[in-house]
């Protein structure tokens, strides 16, 4: 048996068709009798095949009665296509767990050709029904059959644009650009990821933002006809506070049929629904649920560098006026032009020096990140600025703002340093008005770094290449396999829909 264990004889499912057919997916528990000799050892794996036509889920497999043992589980949570789909057997192994060294040696074998069947072989699309872990580069992201405008660089792979590897589809190679993916069509979401890594339930929270950009692409004809001429912003706060209100009432008609074809059930039970029920509705925020301005206060403003979404950049201040790492000899002079005169009046008594050597600067520095792109973002149509904002820690234990100052790259070229400008808190008037702007272009700058550095880069992608790692090098029954597994959970499919 080549160094395999022994197998016991095979057994079939019957009465396996039940006598109704639900409309949902349910949970259904099946019983079968193996025949099993105690001088074969206690099973550490065993073997199954679908002949049916469909694909089901194989949560668990228990073993009662065992000779010698008693009571044996497999949990198997894994998909199961039918035979035609693998070259291989689909194998599932007991909840023990063994060092690579520890392996009996009648699993050995099936251990080691279960990680061979993970890894693929490099070759072909991929599919549903296949269980291929392996690498690709960040290579589909443009689009350059609209144009050079619509093209994008390979992210991954060379020393000018390093990143983590993902997950590979297999899709064949974009016609006008060989090093690029061809891309799935805006609304289809079905993109590769192995099937055991697909949602079983939304990750609503993470899952709704992909939703309402895939919904938003066919919805703007009927937002337009509800009488909303400027459909890609806000008109207004209470535009704002309907999603929380009142959410987007949709008509029922060939719109939502087209939605319905393309994206997958689980987003459409949550979002798209024809029963009366409004689409996004958002629960209302805690901050604003008593008070609907407490947003502008400068308090809150500082609090939710610590206890917003991005909480991970605000660092100790450690040299005064901040200073730029960026390449003077590419950016010319980036320094900050914050002075103790704009800040000291509002320190509390406090002197500038006073304050650094204490530890009670704080900054929240989006400038270096931002103001390479600079230019090219406000060539379109919207409008940004570089930031670095300075809070003071206050004796209570609360930040207060003391300046923000916005950063534009200078007219004559880059190597010329920044334009930049300080502004510090009011609250009347035209002064209180700019102010609330400044904390404006502060916190887009602070969200955005959030979504596409702090939570997509630095959390996700990065996690997805040890994703892929452990699958290919790390075998289910690997103590270290089953330590991480929990956490990787639905971890591609986000990532694949991001």
């Amino acid at each position: 048996n080549g160094l395999r264990g022994k197998l016991g004889k095979p057994v079939y499912l019957e009465k396996w068709v039940t006598t109704k057919t639900p409309l949902t997916a349910e949970e259904t528990k099946l019983d079968v009798e193996f025949e099993w000799d105690e001088s074969m050892g206690v099973p550490g794996a065993f073997m199954i095949k679908n002949n049916h036509h469909s694909q089901f889920y194989l949560g668990t497999l228990t073993l009662e009665d065992v000779p010698g043992h008693g009571r044996l589980q497999f949990v198997c949570n894994s998909w199961v296509y039918p035979a035609h789909r693998y070259n291989h057997h689909r194998v599932f192994f007991s909840n023990k767990t063994y060092l690579p060294c520890q392996t009996p040696e009648p699993l050995r074998k099936y251990r080691e050709e279960e990680l061979v069947n993970l890894r693929g072989n490099g070759k072909g699309k991929l599919n549903e029904w296949d269980r291929v872990y392996d690498y690709d580069y960040y290579n589909d992201l443009g689009m350059p059959e609209r144009g050079v405008n619509f093209a994008r660089p390979v992210l991954g792979g060379s020393p000018a644009l390093p990143y983590p590897r993902r997950g590979k589809t297999g899709r064949k190679p974009h016609k006008k650009d060989p090093n690029t993916e061809s891309r799935l069509s805006l609304l289809n979401l079905n993109i590769y990821v192995p099937r055991d890594e697909r949602f079983n339930m939304v990750k609503f929270s993470d899952f709704l933002a992909y939703a309402f950009k895939s919904l938003f692409q066919v919805l703007v004809p009927e937002i337009a006809a509800l009488g909303d001429k400027t459909i890609n912003e806000f008109d207004s706060f209470q535009d704002i506070l309907d999603l929380y209100e009142g959410g987007i009432k949709l008509p029922n008609n060939d719109t939502l049929k087209k939605i319905k074809d393309c994206l997958p059930w689980e987003m459409i039970k949550e979002l798209v629904r024809n029963d009366g029920e409004r689409l996004m509705k958002f629960p209302m925020p805690a901050v604003i649920n008593d008070n609907r301005s407490a947003w502008r206060t400068d308090e809150e403003f500082a609090r939710e560098t610590l206890a917003g979404v991005n909480p991970v950049v605000i660092s100790r201040l450690e040299e005064f006026p901040p200073a730029s790492k960026l390449d003077p000899s590419v950016y010319g002079n980036q320094n900050s032009t914050i002075t103790k005169e704009h800040i000291e009046m509002n320190m509390n008594g406090l002197t500038a020096e006073e304050a650094l050597k204490g530890n009670k600067l704080f900054i929240l520095d989006h400038h270096d990140a931002l103001m390479p792109y600079i230019r090219r973002i406000n060539s379109t149509s919207t409008k940004t600025y570089a930031t670095r904002t300075l809070f003071l820690l206050q004796d209570d234990g609360m930040l207060k703002p003391l300046a923000i100052e916005l950063s534009l790259p200078h007219s004559q070229g880059d190597s010329h340093g920044a334009v930049s400008k300080v502004f510090t808190p009011a609250v009347d008037g035209i002064e209180g008005s700019i102010w609330q702007l400044a904390k404006a272009y502060a916190a887009v700058n602070d969200s955005g770094y959030h979504q596409l550095i702090s939570h997509w880069l630095k959390t996700h992608a990065v996690i997805e290449p040890f994703i892929i790692a452990s699958n290919r090098q790390l075998s289910v029954v690997h103590p270290i396999y089953k330590l991480l597994h929990p956490h990787f959970r639905d971890t591609m499919n986000i990532n694949a829909l991001a």
